[in-house]
């Protein structure tokens, strides 16, 4: 009985043992498979912030989203993607098949609305996105659906400042008064002192849009503290100019013959083949006899609200006061309105008044100069967009001026 009893109770510990054995064998391996579940997530993101910046240096956004990958993620991918594509541009008929299936592309702003819009989609209440899709419709000519963009915006936050600006100026340029009348009063509650300075803004750029075009040198500019500026145009593919930009420097090479006391300021920076515009503008004015002393270089901008605002950096370290303009007729009410912008936000900036005059030479891109004077409402659409951009009111906000 005893020896029984014995028995029993070395059975009893070994059970007892041996199961604590297997708790503890279990919980060694427990931080194992948790360090590999956090392997697996940690791979897992940094696969995702490589398609990322994939997308972004190299060029390859056309990557199809998949559903499993965070929201942020999926979201950055279609910003990624329409930024790409609003510069570089790239296979429509790629992303037609494997992102857009069932939408028609047309081209390269196709791609970006709809990228904005399957962000919007992903993020409905992210305001920034559905600023960048209604900037994209604008430069569609899709107004209506640009301006119903606005009035979501303002559905979701009736007080929004840009957004009662853009839904106001649009509106107006697309006829309908009331809804701008209604916007400045909106405005006017909002922020009585902004709403009254974007008022004069706009009521600027009215004014330049009648501006008198000039095909030949002024006989009145001023001898001294005066630029010519003279805008550029994109370069062919092998880094050689266009024509519309020669007949630019042509119409500028006139001016400084008549005015050998003006500097000439050379604006455009977008590169090909390593070449910018103001390069290729220096090396074809200094082949012209022009004396590379009387050239400045601004080499860094990229559209015309860049051409402005980099341009007064050289205005402002040179000394220069007033400036002559030259660009095409079709460009050139654009160019005045955002050069006034730039200058009073320069002032503003350095505390003073400076006064600056803006003249303007064009190279005729018309049939005659009457053709020329008119203004068709696509322009103004323009117009109005630059010049809010130069008053510092991105387009894509955070993305792209």
């Amino acid at each position: 009985m005893k020896l029984y009893k014995g028995l029993i109770a070395l059975l009893f510990t070994i059970s007892v043992m041996t199961g604590c054995t297997a708790d503890n064998g279990k919980q060694a391996n427990e931080p194992k498979t948790k360090a590999v579940n956090n392997n697996k997530e940690v791979n897992s993101e940094d696969k995702n912030k490589a398609r990322i910046k994939t997308a972004a240096e190299t060029g390859n956004p056309s990557t199809p989203v998949k559903n499993d990958e965070p929201t942020s993620d999926r979201i950055n991918h279609f910003k990624d993607m329409a930024m790409y594509y609003y510069w570089h541009g790239g296979d429509i008929k790629q992303a037609e098949k494997d992102i857009f299936k069932g939408i028609t592309l047309k081209g390269k702003y196709d791609v970006v609305e709809n990228a904005f819009r399957q962000a919007a989609l992903l993020d409905p209440f992210d305001l920034d996105i559905k600023f960048s899709l209604a900037s994209t419709q604008v430069i569609q000519k899709k107004y209506p659906e640009a301006l119903q963009t606005y009035t979501q915006i303002l559905n979701l936050d009736r007080d929004n400042f840009n957004a009662n600006l853009l839904l106001g100026a649009y509106s107006k340029v697309n006829g309908d008064v009331r809804t701008y009348k209604r916007s400045l009063s909106n405005l006017a509650q909002i922020d009585s002192a902004k709403a009254r300075d974007y008022s004069q803004k706009i009521e600027r750029a009215d004014s330049l849009m009648k501006v008198k075009l000039n095909t030949a040198p002024p006989a009145d500019l001023p001898q001294q503290k005066h630029a010519i500026v003279i805008l550029g145009y994109a370069l062919a593919d092998d880094g050689t100019m266009k024509e519309p930009l020669i007949e630019r420097l042509k119409a500028g090479l006139s001016i400084a013959k008549k005015y050998p006391n003006s500097k000439i300021i050379v604006s455009g920076g977008v590169p090909k083949q390593g070449v910018t515009e103001a390069d290729a503008m220096n090396k074809w004015l200094t082949e012209q006899g022009v004396s590379k002393d009387r050239i400045l270089m601004e080499n860094n901008s990229t559209d015309t609200v860049e051409n402005a605002l980099f341009t007064h950096d050289i205005l402002e370290k040179q000394g220069l006061k007033d400036v002559t303009i030259v660009t095409s007729a079709s460009h050139i009410r654009r160019a005045l309105t955002v050069f006034n912008e730039a200058s009073d936000f320069y002032d503003r900036m350095n505390n003073k008044k400076t006064n600056r005059s803006f003249t303007n030479v064009v190279y005729l891109d018309y049939p005659s100069v009457a053709e020329a004077q008119k203004v068709p409402k696509d322009e103004m659409f323009v117009i109005y967009r630059d010049l809010f951009r130069t008053s510092g009111i991105w387009q894509y906000p955070h993305l792209q001026r």
